[in-house]
């Protein structure tokens, strides 16, 4: 029903005015890596590049390899040799001086870093390119852009789409059960997303699409009816996982921004994954982190819902705040990435006074309708905690190893990430970044 409601509204003119356009073809169920040959010859391959690494081999790129064969392609197979992949300049440039120029169209054998990687190829190369998923892990594979690692900063980077999304429930429930756990980590985020887009809207004027963000609670609220049956592989759980990633992925091409699907809590992963690739701090898979980051947004946000706004405060907290110091301390926190993000307030100009003047009377206008929208989004964190318990997930900075103390520097760097207004922005035109944690 999820996905079919995604076809229902591809190139028709939306409520919101847009007419919403989503080229790729999904094809999940069970048996589904049998419709791979055909799949090749619809998009006019003759020649594949397959692209894995040493678990995605095993998981189904030998299936792959099989299948090619018994069907008269021939291939160029490259997997990574490395037991962890990082999304970074390292794992890219392998993948491109592994590439065959000769192969007219690629097939990526994994999940979220392969996937992203995949997509960078296919946009470089100008093939087409299918990703056969072995992970109901990340919502990256109906999405536009990869999630890279660049000069220490964590970026999404416009590439392009799979034309074929391929879900065969037979691979994806034996993926390992951290994974899966992290898939429905990602959609979870999907509470904090939406409500933040929606205010975003209210307060910045952003775009925002009702019926988007109607597809998104859809499939939410679908996972979190199956979400017991992940535990136990049980296909219909897999499956409302994968489809509500692939989801989530084809909301932000609809949207044409990362708006539906994520927001603080992402930002939170972000940060561990940055210090862990500056510092070799621990870090997990982003969407155990990104679920984590779902509780300390809930917790926020349900100490938000006490408090009343303070006019004086809040303009007396942005006259005394000291951007060269809060600098230092961004650099304290992720070393070298920190200075791309210092580079973007350059543009952004948030913290300036007159523009902070401005939201905050806006916010102070709306406060109602920003506490409405967050009682309609947000559930109650003991909600969350509870499934996170049930899942036996990781509900702590703590048990990603990170330390605790940082959490109120961690949310605040969250701020400076990307130029999106989120709840830690709100936090801080209120004058009180610290009082919610």
């Amino acid at each position: 029903m999820s996905l079919q409601r995604l076809f229902d509204m591809n190139g028709a003119v939306c409520s919101c005015g847009r007419v919403h356009r989503f080229s790729s073809d999904v094809i999940c169920g069970k048996g589904a890596i049998r419709q791979l040959p055909a799949a090749i010859r619809r998009l006019g391959g003759s020649r594949v590049f397959v692209l894995s690494d040493q678990n995605t081999f095993e998981a189904a790129g030998k299936q792959v390899l099989s299948l090619l064969e018994a069907e008269g392609f021939p291939y160029v197979s490259y997997s990574f040799p490395q037991a962890h992949l990082e999304p970074d300049e390292q794992a890219v440039g392998s993948a491109v001086m592994h590439y065959d120029a000769s192969c007219d169209l690629i097939v990526s054998v994994g999940s979220g870093v392969l996937n992203d990687i995949g997509k960078i190829l296919s946009s470089t190369s100008g093939r087409p390119y299918i990703i056969v998923g072995t992970a109901p892990s990340m919502d990256g594979y109906a999405s536009a852009s990869s999630s890279m690692t660049r000069d220490g900063l964590k970026i999404s980077l416009p590439t392009r789409c799979a034309d074929v999304i391929l879900g065969d429930t037979d691979i994806l429930k034996q993926a390992p059960l951290h994974m899966m756990k992290a898939g429905l980590g990602d959609m979870l985020a999907k509470y904090i997303s939406i409500c933040e887009w929606r205010y975003a809207h209210l307060l910045c004027g952003e775009y925002y699409c009702g019926e988007i963000a109607d597809l998104i609670r859809h499939a939410l609220g679908r996972c979190m009816e199956q979400a017991d049956g992940l535990l136990r592989r049980e296909e219909a759980a897999v499956e409302a996982v994968f489809e509500g990633l692939v989801i989530g992925g084809v909301a932000m091409n609809y949207a044409g921004l990362s708006r539906p699907a994520s927001g603080f809590e992402h930002y939170i992963s972000h940060i561990i994954d940055m210090r862990a690739a500056e510092f070799g701090t621990p870090c997990d898979l982003h969407g155990i982190q990104c679920a984590v980051g779902t509780l300390i947004a809930a917790r926020m946000y349900s100490r938000l819902s006490t408090v009343q706004p303070d006019r004086e405060k809040a303009l007396a907290h942005a006259a005394a705040f000291d951007l060269p110091a809060w600098h230092e301390t961004l650099r304290q926190l992720l070393g070298k990435g920190a200075e791309s993000m210092i580079a973007l307030e350059k543009k952004e100009r948030k913290y300036d006074l007159t523009s902070h003047a401005e939201r905050l009377e806006r916010i102070l206008a709306r406060w109602e309708d920003i506490l409405t929208i967050i009682r309609e989004e947000v559930p109650a964190p003991e909600v969350l905690e509870d499934l996170l318990h049930k899942l036996d997930a990781p509900t702590t900075l703590r048990e990603l190893g990170t330390d605790e103390a940082l959490l109120p520097v961690i949310a605040a760097a969250t701020r400076d990430i990307r130029d999106k207004y989120v709840l830690s922005r709100l936090a801080w035109d209120l004058g009180i970044p610290d009082e919610l944690l």
